[in-house]
């Protein structure tokens, strides 16, 4: 029999919707089919044709036909195998022909065409980072089916990725080109026009009688005017020095501004259109229209509703905002009553919520002194600290009259709750127990929410653990009124590798390598499975450090910290070795008077620092709980052979035994390295004995190398940081330090060693010039600031180095770029001022050295802190001529001071 093909389907949507159709009238001896008697077919076979990647009983299996079914021909069931096999959007083309009918049985045909698969995407108007952001977002991988779908969903992600970055405007165009590389291979040409930013113009509001637009502005947070160039010239003007009618000229020359809105005319748009965007993002304008109406109902009026509003572009290149606002009535709170409440009483309540009759009525305010007040004490906070854990209070209106509104405050007491387990996971390199000495829920005692957060802030500060993943969750069981606590930590490195280099004034630049490992072990050094790469889990600390400039410095120190000695309460011991070497050129002569020339790295003086530090530090619990006392004894020797003139003397030893206190108070927090709350105090001060009082040196006739033998001085320092969230993440840090050194009797005086030396980065600390202590003050060359008069580069006779008493403020703004554990990054813009005197007679706290620049700082656990600044000294310092101007400073770990 010949071989025909027979279309045996209906023509549906003009041979283009669900498949290509072709028929044939067909006749055999006894069968002929008809479009207008269909007959019914048993299927003997069904073949698929045309597919390559596809697999052939799957398609067979998704058509819905199965060899041995009856059928109609023509009839619906070949018309749904093209709609389901065409509904999968893998096929360009389906048809199905009976390749053989006879003795009532029809032989199929399943004809494929299959779409296109990518082989890569091409695109043009993008950048390579862009590409990579696009990649990211549509997530189109080689070899997959290209469907109209996914062209089309990939236009609108590109389209709404660009829109979100305030390019409203943006278009995208996708074509397709053959890839002759691969069989059924295209490639997909994206071409991206973002076309310019539409920028947000002018935001309008009506209907706002009670508070101005500038105000209501200032509410939405991300929805935000565009910056006028004429405005921040203005302000940057002003911040340069120009004159109140300069300034006023320059608005004047752009904008009409009467005299008396000119200072809130400024802060209003330099704070709306420089630290934040002007784009438009329509998710984040319906979030900043809630804000309004939120900052409404904090005001009273808590019928305020949003009637309409327009955004509209007038230029097709930036946008106008119109939002019409009812504010209804003003509302005052009247009587607040209380319900359901037995332990404490209506007046300690009412107190403790603060709200008055006759004061604005503000619900949010109401809800945030009942469950979570963070500047303060709430009525939650009264309950769940002393084991209500199943406490709970409603506020409810009751009566609405006039402009009053009476609330009441439904409480449910419910039984107190004791902490029956506690529970940690995710400590995978950490003992339990160093986790549990840092708990301050204790099984058996009442559930208390302060000891709760105070725990999480202690296992942060451990630096073991990701401060934003500290899980703690109280798990209630009412039935037999307890609860469980389960604490999950996150690890991240907290061992340091320090590879620097940085200039140190005097030395030129100096190396530095050092290893410090924070979760150190040493019961574990046996145990090879715990080295990682030494041996972790016990919450030691042990630091080893060299610094060096060839043979001109060289500084090599051992540190070893146990924070709980004996494991049951926790007392800090450390024990720190030090060995230091500093090498000079002095000048000599011959017999007949003349210099003796000395080689580049040839010395002939030097100092010789050898010391040890043993100190105890102990928690204690007055005033509160955030003090801690540490007490340490040291023991240094000061070796000199023909070291100039620096010290007072040139040849001997000195002796330094000090014991020392420090008196400390740390309540900041949460993120150690970033803190947006609280403050740290520390008092510290120095002693060594009083050895004038009982010696028998003559001070008056004795030389220096006798007087020093014996150090002698007390010294006393204060530092404090204090932290305030300003906006969002936005911190102001202020810092105070001072400190000074004094004799015993007059006649002893104050020795050479332990002064201050101030100016640049602070690199290194103290002793990073032996025997003296390093402030920083950014803006001036390193060691360059120096008591009034003294010229450090050319010592007069008996002249020590260093000053007696000195003082430092700062004012540092912070924003964090990321607060990544692996990468906290954050940017900063600061100005400081310092000094340091030769004796108390000149010191005054208002003669600063003042400075003011930005910088940014990083950290990773693996390195520490790292820090980078730009400051600009805007005084001249002794024995120059100009001012310290533009200074660039590096930093290497946290500066005390």
């Amino acid at each position: 029999m010949k071989r025909f093909i027979l279309v045996i389907v209906t023509v549906l949507l003009a041979n283009l919707t669900f498949g290509q159709i072709r028929y044939n009238n067909y006749n055999t001896q006894n069968n002929q089919i008809s479009y207008s008697a269909p007959k019914e077919y048993e299927i003997a076979e069904i073949k698929v044709t045309g597919t390559e990647y596809l697999d052939h009983n799957a398609l067979i299996s998704l058509s819905g036909l199965k060899v041995g079914d009856k059928i109609k021909i023509p009839g619906d069931a070949i018309s749904g195998a093209i709609k389901k096999l065409w509904s999968q959007g893998l096929m360009g083309n389906v048809a199905i022909y009976a390749s053989k009918i006879e003795n009532g049985k029809a032989h199929l045909n399943i004809e494929l065409t299959e779409r296109p698969r990518l082989s890569k995407i091409v695109y043009s108007g993008v950048n390579k980072s862009q590409e990579g952001e696009l990649d990211d977002k549509i997530k189109l991988i080689r070899g997959r089916v290209l469907t109209d779908a996914i062209l089309k969903n990939t236009e609108l992600t590109i389209k709404k990725h660009f829109v979100d970055k305030g390019f409203l405007n943006t278009k995208v165009k996708i074509s397709r080109l053959k890839d002759t590389t691969l069989f059924n291979h295209v490639q997909l040409l994206v071409k991206v026009n973002r076309e310019d930013k539409v920028k947000i113009n002018k935001i309008w509001f009506e209907g706002n009688d009670n508070f101005s637009n500038n105000r209501l502005k200032k509410k939405m947070k991300s929805t935000h005017e565009h910056a006028r160039v004429s405005i921040l010239k203005t302000v940057f003007g002003g911040l340069f020095g120009l004159n109140k009618k300069k300034v006023k000229a320059l608005v004047d020359s752009s904008y009409a501004v009467s005299s008396q809105d000119l200072k809130g005319f400024i802060n209003d748009n330099f704070k709306l259109n420089v630290f934040n965007g002007s784009k438009f993002i329509r998710s984040d304008f319906k979030d900043d229209k809630k804000n309004i109406i939120d900052f409404y109902n904090s005001q009273g009026y808590r019928d305020a509703t949003i009637v309409n509003d327009t955004v509209y572009s007038p230029d097709g290149k930036k946008l106008d905002i119109r939002i019409k606002i009812d504010e209804g009535k003003k509302y005052y709170f009247r009587d607040i009553i209380w319900t359901g409440n037995y332990v404490h009483s209506d007046d300690i309540l009412s107190r403790i919520l603060g709200v008055n009759k006759g004061d604005v009525y503000d619900l949010e305010n109401i809800n945030k002194r009942l469950n979570y007040n963070p500047t303060g004490p709430d009525v939650s906070s009264l309950y769940l600290d002393n084991g209500y854990l199943f406490f709970t209070v409603k506020p409810v209106e009751v009566r609405i009259e006039g402009d009053s509104i009476d609330v009441e405050m439904r409480i449910h007491e419910g039984a107190q709750a004791t902490i029956n387990k506690v529970t940690i996971a995710g400590n995978d390199r950490t003992n339990d127990h160093v986790i549990l000495r840092e708990i301050r829920t204790i099984p058996g005692q009442k559930f208390s929410r302060e000891n709760l957060i105070r725990t999480q802030r202690e296992l942060a500060g451990l630096g073991y653990f990701d401060p934003e993943q500290i899980g703690m969750n109280p798990i209630p069981n009412p039935a037999d009124e307890t609860v469980d606590i389960a604490y999950t930590v996150v690890e991240r490195p907290s061992d340091q590798i320090e590879l620097s280099g940085g200039w140190g004034g005097f030395y030129g630049f100096v190396g530095t390598l050092g290893v410090v490992f924070n979760n150190f072990s040493i019961k574990n050094i046996g145990d090879r499975s715990k080295w990682h790469p030494l041996p972790v889990g016990d919450g030691q600390k042990l630091a080893l450090r060299l610094q060096a400039n060839g043979r001109r410095f060289q500084n090599y120190s051992f540190t070893f910290s146990e924070p709980w000695l004996g494991g049951k309460k926790p007392n800090a011991l450390t024990v720190n070795l030090t060995r230091s070497i500093q090498r000079i050129q002095t000048l000599q002569r011959d017999e007949n008077g003349l210099p003796i020339p000395l080689r580049p790295n040839e010395f002939n003086g030097s100092l010789k620092l050898s010391g040890i530090t043993l100190s105890l530090g102990r928690r204690v619990k007055w005033p509160d709980d955030f003090f801690f006392i540490q007490n340490s004894i040291s023991y240094f020797v000061y070796d000199l052979d023909n070291f100039g003139t620096s010290l007072g003397f040139s040849t001997g030893t000195s002796n330094n035994l000090t014991f020392n206190t420090t008196i400390s108070r740390n309540s900041a927090g949460p993120n150690t390295m970033y803190p947006t709350q609280g403050s740290t105090l520390s008092l510290s001060i120095g002693l060594t004995p009083p050895y004038s009082l009982f010696n028998n040196i003559d001070y008056e006739t004795a030389d220096n190398a006798t007087r020093y033998n014996l150090v002698e001085y007390h010294k006393w320092l204060f530092d404090a940081k204090f932290y305030l969230q300003i906006v969002d993440k936005l911190v102001l840090e202020s810092r105070a330090h001072l400190g000074f050194i004094g004799s015993y009797t007059e006649k002893a005086g104050i020795g050479p060693f332990e002064r201050f030396i101030m100016g640049g980065s602070g690199l290194g600390g103290q002793n990073f010039l032996i025997g003296n202590d390093i402030i920083g003050l950014r803006g001036y060359e390193d060691n360059a600031i120096t008591p009034p008069g003294f010229d450090s580069r050319n010592l007069r006779a008996g002249e020590i180095n260093g000053g007696v008493v000195f003082n430092k403020f700062v004012f540092e703004l912070r924003y964090p770029v990321s607060l990544n554990p692996s990468a906290t990054v954050y940017a900063l813009a600061f100005a400081e001022g310092g000094n340091n005197w030769n004796n108390y007679q000149e010191f005054n706290v208002n003669n600063l050295y003042k400075s003011a620049g930005v910088g940014a700082r990083i950290f990773m656990p693996a390195f520490g802190l790292i820090g980078i600044d730009w400051a600009y000294g805007f005084d001249t310092l002794p024995g120059f001529t100009e001012k310290s101007g533009p200074q660039f400073h590096f930093t290497i770990g946290q500066q005390l001071r």
